[in-house]
């Protein structure tokens, strides 16, 4: 018998003192030359994972209404037809379920062209209903497919975990330009020290919270920015972000405490020197979310962990699940912030 029981929080899951022990032993990077092949080849093995799984993988994610109230009470009015964007569909293991509110329009798309094929394959995909494409959210246009500031509300699930840290603002400068301003980002994905983080063998790490699985693909773990607030009285001051002038070989210093400074020529980029204590350890990197998505112009609403036991009462066994759901707002002030040309981006 399985069972899932739920909470949430801002805290981060504590560690056993053996899950400690794993984590400090497996701190061997994979080479350079291996991670640019794996960033090479990102697409095409994500293309091999659905030909290998077909749609069979992943669960329809029907609990998206249920953990997102945003998509019921986002309406001014009743009956009030919403726009969406869900950004990395995968086969539409969310997007279908969605689809069952008839007032509901949906774009769709993935970074593999098979996922594409197989949603378009889907006896429920009506064309009059949703409109789904292939892209690659790091370099492709999202204004070829989808009228600027047009959407109502925007889907990332389980998707910018897959993106190498480095272009994951590029993912959310694409989606601002489709997002009407005052609307939202739904965020949920896997959080520090989920269970699938601790699995991991030695060999698999790419850098902090980022691992690469057996067939290519690759995860990184999310961290809640407002934890770091409670260890501001320890050694978290000592952390430090660099911001990058982008083309420019200079990094300037700054405390995190401070925050980081921004320009249209600038990109922050967040290596914090981590400190001997394990709460401020994981505290220095809880920045990474919310400092993502603010950089980018958005406004933090909800960012916090959610916390799942999955228990195989049979088998005696208690498996710890951590991801981070969030909501981040565009600004109704603040103009679109200035970016670079997707598509020419080295």
């Amino acid at each position: 018998e399985m069972a899932a029981l739920q909470r949430k929080g801002l805290q981060a899951r504590i560690l056993s003192s053996e899950e400690e022990e794993k984590l400090k032993r497996d701190q061997a990077l994979v080479s350079d030359f291996k991670q640019q092949k794996l960033e090479k080849e990102a697409q095409k093995n994500w293309d091999l994972f659905y030909k290998r799984n077909s749609t069979n993988f992943f669960k329809d994610r029907h609990w998206t209404t249920r953990e997102f109230e945003e998509l019921r009470s986002c309406r001014e009015f009743e009956d009030q037809k919403l726009t969406m964007l869900e950004a990395g569909c995968g086969v539409g293991n969310c997007l279908f379920p969605l689809l069952e509110d008839s007032n509901i329009f949906a774009y769709a798309c993935d970074f593999s062209p098979r996922a594409v094929e197989y949603v378009k394959q889907n006896p429920l995909y009506d064309t009059e209903r949703c409109k789904v494409f292939q892209c690659d959210l790091t370099k492709d246009d999202l204004l070829e497919h989808v009228p600027p500031e047009s959407v109502d509300v925007v889907m990332l699930i389980f998707v910018l975990s897959a993106v190498h840290p480095d272009k994951m603002h590029l993912v959310l400068q694409n989606i601002y330009k489709v997002l009407k301003p005052g609307k939202s980002v739904l965020f949920r994905d896997y959080g520090l020290y989920d269970h699938a983080m601790l699995r991991f063998k030695a060999g698999s790490k790419l850098a902090e919270n980022f691992y690469v699985r057996q067939d290519g693909t690759r995860s990184y773990f999310f961290t809640d920015g407002k934890i770091a607030e409670l260890c501001l009285d320890c050694c978290f001051l000592d952390c430090i972000v660099t911001v990058v002038p982008v083309g420019v070989g200079v990094t300037v210093p700054r405390s995190q405490a401070q925050g980081p400074r921004t320009s249209p020529v600038m990109r922050t980029t967040y290596q914090p020197r981590l400190p001997d204590c394990e709460r401020c350890r994981s505290a220095c990197l809880l920045e990474f979310l919310a400092r993502l998505f603010m950089d980018t112009g958005y406004e933090e609403e909800v960012n916090e962990y959610v916390f799942r036991e999955t228990v195989n009462k049979k088998e005696g066994l208690c498996v710890p699940r951590v991801f981070l759901q969030s909501k981040f707002r565009k600004s109704l002030k603040n103009p679109t912030p200035v970016t670079p040309h997707l598509g020419h981006e080295s």
